[in-house]
């Protein structure tokens, strides 16, 4: 098997430090010994977007917020099937993450984040989360390994009850947040429906293909 080359670094704001490596036409982004997103399983981030635009139906001018761009896999997936009116902020918390996209990446990212349809806000998917009431159609959270998440102590309040009830404030009625998990948590189900939402979980394959390990999807819909 061709060996992995280290590409470059990156610091997780009050936290570790991120790695990406390349083999091959491959890219895989690691935190310590866990690979927490590689080219080679894109299928569940893409059903992220997709299947969340299924769920919301005919919207014009839809307004998504974005939180983790990742490799870009539910971006470019929204960018596919939302139409020129659409707005999409995408909260990137980790600059080497932008730059790897530019850089070493630029090919896999293709221009996708510099749609007009894009905003790219640096910073915490916290942030636009509390300080914005019925603005949003949908709000997808790709942030970490889902509730019990890997990267970042404070990516925790995203599935608290408070800050649930910020994104349920954040949606327009009958918006969806969508969150990815890499495992299942049927206490958070429980949590999403206690901060006002209808709650469907998903298990969708890793690979586009239908392969790969399962993860998890859950859609809370506001009333």
């Amino acid at each position: 098997m061709q060996p992995r080359e280290l590409i470059g670094t990156a610091a997780i704001p009050g936290g570790e430090e991120l790695r990406l490596f390349r083999r091959g036409g491959d890219f895989m982004i690691v935190l310590d010994r866990n690979e927490l997103m590689s080219t080679r399983m894109s299928g569940s981030e893409n059903a992220l977007a997709l299947m969340t635009h299924e769920r919301l139906g005919k919207r014009n001018a839809q307004r998504w917020l974005i939180g983790g761009y990742g490799m870009g896999f539910t971006l470019r997936a929204a960018l596919g099937v939302l139409d020129d009116a659409a707005e999409i902020t995408v909260a990137e918390l980790v600059p080497g993450i932008i730059e790897w996209a530019r850089g070493p990446m630029a090919k896999i990212a293709a221009g996708c984040l510099d749609d007009r349809r894009v905003q790219l806000f640096e910073g915490d998917v916290a942030d636009p989360i509390r300080n914005s009431d019925d603005r949003y159609d949908t709000i997808l959270l790709d942030v970490d390994n889902g509730p019990d998440g890997l990267t970042r102590d404070n990516n925790g309040w995203l599935y608290t009850t408070t800050g649930l009830g910020a994104a349920n404030r954040s949606l327009k009625h009958g918006g969806i947040l969508a969150i990815w998990s890499a495992a299942p948590d049927a206490a958070f189900g429980t949590r999403l429906r206690r901060a006002g939402f209808r709650v469907e979980e998903a298990s969708v394959r890793a690979r586009d293909n239908g392969k790969g390990p399962k993860h998890v999807i859950w859609f809370a819909t506001k009333p």
